[in-house]
């Protein structure tokens, strides 16, 4: 049996121009969080959902001087992530929680508490929602996969069927996470798309769709491989690398174009919802 791809990750950083531009393109996001609501302290719970180097989402809050707690249910990839905090010489509490439906914080105790993409992957999606308002003395935020974009598609019918068998998919219904947070007495204050880049969403290298798809070409497999193509953000993370801020911002056109998210909605790779108990 092959290992969990999260730990390759835990060592390899290489995770690709769409998870780079994912990461960076929710800092801008939340960046405005912290701005607009007075953010200190933050809770994210699981730290997993985003593929690549799991535990890494609040990296940039942590680096904005927040007090940040994450919550994983693996005790292995956990402490392989304090080791990549240690590397970037940031502090966080990690907590070792294996029932996410309970957990052990008091009510009332982190100014927002939030989860990118990893209800589907819970045996008790509601109850850790419900506990993510429970902990929040205000913000709540829920990322999830958009179903109704394209790449969401084609990974489902043609080149990743298996993966589908190990997940929950009620819980890309937008819908259903509004009602279930509002069910705890949460009011929804915003929601809309993030992650609108210029390519679909099919969660693999460029190098492995093409060959997932049956698409053999030598010079496309040069150009989507090789150490010409290596996108990390622990890379830009710790100052090796600075220009990826600029070379993602070259692709974030349809990201901020000034349209209703509505109209972006059948490209964008993430749906959210944010919501404050206030």
């Amino acid at each position: 049996m092959s290992e969990p791809t999260w730990k390759k990750y835990l060592t390899d950083y290489n995770e690709g121009l769409g998870l780079v531009y994912e990461r960076l393109v929710l800092n801008d996001y939340l960046d405005r969080l912290l701005d607009s609501h007075g953010v200190e302290t933050v809770l994210e719970a699981p730290l997993f959902g985003m593929a690549g180097v799991s535990g890494i989402n609040s990296v940039h809050l942590a680096q904005r001087g927040c007090d940040v707690t994450l919550v994983d249910v693996n005790a292995e990839r956990l402490d392989g992530i304090q080791r990549i905090w240690a590397e970037l010489g940031l502090q966080c509490r990690f907590v070792l929680q294996g029932d996410l439906s309970h957990l052990p914080f008091d009510d009332d105790s982190f100014d927002l508490a939030w989860e990118w993409a990893g209800l589907w992957y819970l045996p008790d999606a509601a109850g850790l929602l419900e506990e993510l308002v429970r902990v929040s003395r205000n913000l709540v935020f829920v990322a999830m996969p958009n179903r109704l974009q394209v790449g969401y598609w084609l990974r489902k019918l043609v080149v990743d069927k298996e993966f589908f068998a190990g997940v929950d998919e009620r819980w890309v219904n937008m819908g259903l996470i509004k009602r279930t947070l509002e069910g705890r007495g949460l009011t929804i204050v915003e929601e809309g798309v993030l992650d609108v880049p210029p390519w679909p969403d099919t969660v693999m290298p460029a190098a492995e769709l093409l060959r997932r798809l049956g698409i053999k070409s030598k010079k496309l497999e040069r150009q989507f491989s090789g150490d010409d193509w290596r996108w990390s953000t622990m890379d830009y993370y710790l100052g090796r690398r600075p220009e990826l801020e600029d070379i993602i911002n070259r692709y974030a056109i349809l990201e901020r174009i000034p349209l209703p998210w509505r109209v972006k909605v059948v490209w964008a790779h993430h749906r959210y919802a944010l919501g404050s108990k206030r």
